[in-house]
């Protein structure tokens, strides 16, 4: 990864500076958690017979400001569905069901329709069903034209099959899965940036040095997040995984934590994998701290699966193109869980 250059005006812009404190989230789970311990993980498990029930929820954050400003609205319900139903697979669960909230001022059938079709798709992809929803229409509310979007995602996994990264060990390689790009959180951030440099979702790729196309930046910004399920459950059917670590928020050095035992930390390879240009063109144009950018953003990951090293060649011929060996877990030592080692 170069390091920063400059933004349009000079400024360096951070996570924080776009009005997200992660350090202040971090403070509320940590609250959370001591008035609710069951709470951990990226989801819920309940004891449910011989299984456990799993159950996550999440939105799409601001992504949907650029939904409205393209008018674009039929893959928005994609990325819902994959926020949460990613969540859940990684304890190895089954999506069943997927529940959805749409609220906005005046409803507008047809923009509607378009985002509960992607929400429809999103499950179809997932292999779960849209078993119900809440339509809230609240005048004065919010902004004419905009809605907001939730979404619950409810699926089993049997009790002796639960992965939760105790089993990880020395010496396990970490494989890290494709995203699509931006996937669904920093979006604060890269409209700041935007704005910044005078940009719009409008403006064509080729004009702004992002790339040869006539995309426009706004239609690369959209593309919907990856729906991991079919690839997770062929790897958790063909080799021994151990790990699963969906990279949202907090990007890989805030996810990867969260599913190792205390006493290991994982060492990941930097140029180990291609990172989509948009988030060097990020870096760039904001000026943004390498290390602000890889705790804001997937770079390019947007699933990491832990295997033991012999079962390395399987699970790279099983997740497919794209699919690339980016670390290894070791013994914990100093004072970073992740550590990020090279250059890109």
């Amino acid at each position: 990864m170069a390091t920063s250059v400059s933004s349009g005006n000079g400024q360096r812009i951070t996570y924080k500076d776009a009005g997200v404190d992660i350090d202040a989230g971090n403070e509320l789970v940590s609250r959370i958690k001591k008035l609710s311990p069951e709470i951990g993980g990226f989801s819920g498990l309940f004891p449910f017979g011989d299984s456990f029930l799993v159950a996550g929820t999440d939105g799409v954050g601001t992504k949907l400001r650029l939904a409205f400003e393209m008018d674009k609205h039929d893959t928005i319900g994609i990325d819902l569905v994959a926020m949460s139903v990613n969540d859940i697979i990684c304890c190895g669960a089954k999506p069943l069901f997927f529940l959805d909230y749409f609220a906005t001022s005046h409803l507008d059938v047809d923009k509607a329709e378009m985002v509960i079709k992607g929400i429809v798709n999103g499950c179809k992809e997932s292999g779960c069903i849209l078993l119900g929803g809440e339509t809230a229409e609240m005048p004065s509310f919010y902004a004419d034209g905009e809605y907001d979007l939730s979404g619950f995602a409810v699926g089993s996994v049997g009790r002796d099959s639960v992965i939760d990264g105790s089993r990880v060990q020395q010496g396990d390689k970490i494989i890290g899965l494709p995203s699509s790009g931006i996937h669904s959180n920093g979006f604060s951030l890269v409209r700041k940036i935007l704005s910044a440099n005078g940009l719009t979702v409008h403006d064509k790729c080729k004009d702004i040095g992002l790339a040869s196309n006539e995309l426009t930046i706004g239609d690369v910004l959209l593309k919907p997040t990856v729906l991991y399920v079919d690839v997770l459950r062929s790897l958790i059917n063909s080799v021994d995984v151990r790990s699963v670590t969906h990279v949202t928020g907090e990007g890989l050095p805030g996810n990867i934590p969260r599913v190792i035992p205390q006493n290991m930390m994982a060492q990941i390879e930097l140029g180990s994998w291609e990172i989509p240009s948009i988030f060097s063109f990020l870096q760039e144009r904001g000026n943004v701290p390498s290390d602000d950018l890889f705790r804001t953003f997937n770079m390019g990951i947007g699933m990491v699966v832990i295997v033991p090293s012999e079962d390395v060649d399987k699970a790279l011929k099983t997740a497919g193109p794209g699919a690339n060996v980016i670390g290894t877990v070791e013994n914990f030592k100093g004072n970073k869980r992740v550590e990020l080692v090279g250059r890109m």
